[in-house]
């Protein structure tokens, strides 16, 4: 494989995980496993994934509230859901919250591997991976070590300028929804995290700002826009 692919697998049962995990493995990517899937949206907001495996029925959060959660924060990230049911309306379902495909247990392992493969090769133009430099119109943004390097200085980012950043990058040009990026990163979309979130985009911004092609939007009543023209 040229490049690693990280998976995030939500699986709470717990042999079905291990076996899914050591699969995947096995096959060169690179598998975070969680058993919930509250733990799953926190690691997901943690790291970089590049595809996402959901199982449906899950403790704390399931697997559809799951997805939307991260569609909220990431339009492009490929999601496949596994579940138990075959019902016409639960399929329906998956695919209007943005996934990109289903399979139902059971299933042969090689038919999982066959359905990633084929999703990665229809999503690999739109993967931004940001495990690796990155630009932002002219200014080179390494996300792993939080530098940005401008004319003047090298910034180092907090980890919460970071983050936010990140999230801006993943979904540049597209809205990113004010709520739902408060819970990924603040773990709480109240008054005051809401207000500590103005400061840190308006730090981005001043930051950004040497390089008059990008713009941070507020989107009123969304949420933020990263444009770069």
């Amino acid at each position: 494989m040229e490049k690693e692919i990280s998976i995030l697998l939500a699986e709470d049962d717990i042999n079905l995980g291990h076996l899914l995990h050591t699969f995947l493995k096995s096959k060169g990517f690179k598998v975070t496993l969680a058993q919930n899937g509250k733990i799953a949206f926190e690691k997901f907001n943690a790291d970089t994934f590049q595809f996402c495996i959901f199982d449906v029925m899950m403790p704390e959060m399931d697997g559809f509230t799951l997805a939307k959660e991260i569609r909220e924060i990431d339009k492009k990230v490929s999601i496949l859901f596994l579940t138990a049911k075959s019902m016409k309306e639960d399929k329906l379902e998956g695919f209007e919250i943005g996934a990109d495909d289903y399979l139902t247990k059971p299933f042969a392992m090689e038919e999982l591997l066959a359905r990633i493969t084929a999703i990665l090769r229809r999503s690999e133009p739109e993967v931004i991976n940001l495990d690796e430099n990155h630009f932002i119109g002219s200014i080179k943004y390494e996300p792993e070590i939080r530098l940005l390097h401008l004319k003047d200085e090298v910034k180092k980012l907090t980890t919460k300028e970071n983050q936010l950043l990140k999230l801006l990058v993943k979904n540049q040009n597209e809205i990113l929804d004010r709520q739902a990026t408060l819970r990924a990163i603040w773990g709480d979309d109240n008054y005051f995290n809401g207000r500590s979130m103005d400061v840190y985009i308006a730090k981005l911004r001043k930051a950004l700002r040497e390089d008059d092609t990008i713009e941070i939007m507020n989107v009123h009543g969304k949420g933020f826009k990263l444009v770069v023209k």
